[in-house]
Order: C-alpha cells, then sequence, then structure tokens
C-alpha cells in the first residue's frame, strides 16, 4: 500500500533496508527490557511512533486504511512468531 514502482535492485534494497530497520527495533526492544520497562508499555510507544511517522510521510486516510486491515492480518497469525494460542 506505501510502496512505489521499484526496479528489482531497489526492491533488494528495500528488502534489506527493512531487516535492519526490525534489527534496531528488536534490540531497542530487548535494552527497554534489560531497563525494566514492560515489553507492552514499550509495544504500544513503539506502535504510537511508528503511526505517527506513517500519518507524517502518507497523511491520516491512508494510514487509516491500513490500519483497518491490521485485524484481519492479527487473526491470521502474520504477527504470530510462536505457535498459535
Amino acid at each position: 500500500m506505501f510502496t512505489t514502482t521499484e526496479n528489482t535492485d531497489d526492491r533488494f534494497d528495500a528488502a534489506d533496508e527493512r531487516r535492519a530497520a526490525l534489527a534496531y527495533v528488536s534490540e531497542a526492544f530487548a535494552e527497554a527490557t534489560l531497563d525494566g520497562i514492560e515489553d507492552v508499555c514499550f509495544a504500544q510507544a513503539a506502535l504510537f511512533t511508528a503511526l505517527e511517522s506513517m500519518v507524517r510521510n502518507f497523511g491520516e486516510e491512508p494510514v487509516a486504511t491500513f490500519a483497518e486491515g491490521l485485524a484481519e492480518r492479527v487473526r491470521q497469525g502474520e504477527f504470530s512468531i510462536a505457535g498459535r494460542h
């Protein structure tokens, strides 16, 4: 939804950038936990920050449309790493 037309090299670069970004966020989660911050508290702050950034870059309506699709993606297990409950 938030992508542009890219050539093959750009897609690989974008995938590498997303992996690096995920590594940074994962490290920040780990550091916060080690400092005694509850992971749920950090997750809520991270979601707020992410949505704020997306709204700044794409506008409210595209982000709202994106967010509407998150419920089904969660239900389908897209964000589950461990076994399903």
